[in-house]
């Protein structure tokens, strides 16, 4: 289970952060860190605070766009504890892995944590089917970064070790993130063109849509024939402006 977990870093500030994140994941037996944009990596207060967990730094992968650090897994968790006005289906730690448990998957699953001062924006929320949240005090829920990983890294692997059963592939063959971003971009592109999103004024519709599609998390065939809906009206719009 443990294998399938892909920690990911969204723009992070702190070098210092990334190795106490390293520490954390070493500590409760994950190894996929991911590093998006991050303002300084390598570095020494990196290695300094992963304290030995120095090839778990070694092996991070960095990338440049949230795309790249997402584009083979099936499920994608955001990990925030603000109320947003469109809202994911938003469940605590332990809800949330259990879910995830139950739902199963044939490829990586991310956690996402956003920047050390303002968290995971909206837009990187878009790309997530949960908001994991951590049931802090009411009037005090600023988590360190490091932290808020060694909480989630710690309920990771107590479900992991509940249970010598693997965790279960799902039947259906699931959508990566990557094929959903080329949904949505198709979904956009004929949105625009039948001139029901303006795209001098969108307000939240795609966004709206994006919570909508990954509520219901469609496989491949499922998001092929959503695909193929869209193709046949853009066949049907070219047909008739040649009439």
């Amino acid at each position: 289970m443990l294998s399938k977990i892909r920690i990911v870093l969204v723009n992070t500030t702190h070098p210092g952060n990334i190795g106490a994140v390293a520490r954390a994941m070493k500590n409760m037996g994950l190894s996929q860190l991911y590093l998006v944009n991050p303002q300084k990596f390598p570095s020494a207060d990196a290695t300094a605070r992963a304290s030995g967990a120095d090839d778990l730094l070694g092996n991070s992968v960095v990338t440049v766009t949230l795309d790249e650090a997402l584009a083979d897994c099936h499920w994608v968790i955001g990990a925030s504890n603000r109320d947003r006005t469109i809202g994911l289906p938003c469940l605590d730690v332990r809800d949330c892995v259990r879910r995830v448990r139950e739902e199963g998957s044939t490829g990586d699953i991310a956690v996402l944590f956003g920047a050390e001062h303002s968290g995971l924006s909206n837009r990187e929320l878009d790309r997530c089917h949960y908001q994991l949240m951590i049931p802090a005090c009411s009037d005090f829920q600023s988590l360190n970064l490091a932290a808020a990983v060694q909480v989630v890294a710690y309920e990771l692997r107590m479900a992991a070790l509940a249970s010598d059963v693997p965790l279960m592939p799902d039947a259906r063959a699931v959508v990566s993130a990557a094929e959903m971003e080329r949904f949505y971009r198709h979904l956009e592109e004929v949105l625009v063109e039948i001139e029901f999103l303006n795209p001098e004024n969108p307000r939240q519709l795609m966004r709206r849509l994006r919570r909508l599609y990954n509520r219901l998390h469609p496989d491949d065939n499922e998001i092929n024939i959503l695909r193929g809906i869209l193709t046949a009206i853009q066949r049907q719009m070219a047909m008739r402006e040649k009439l």
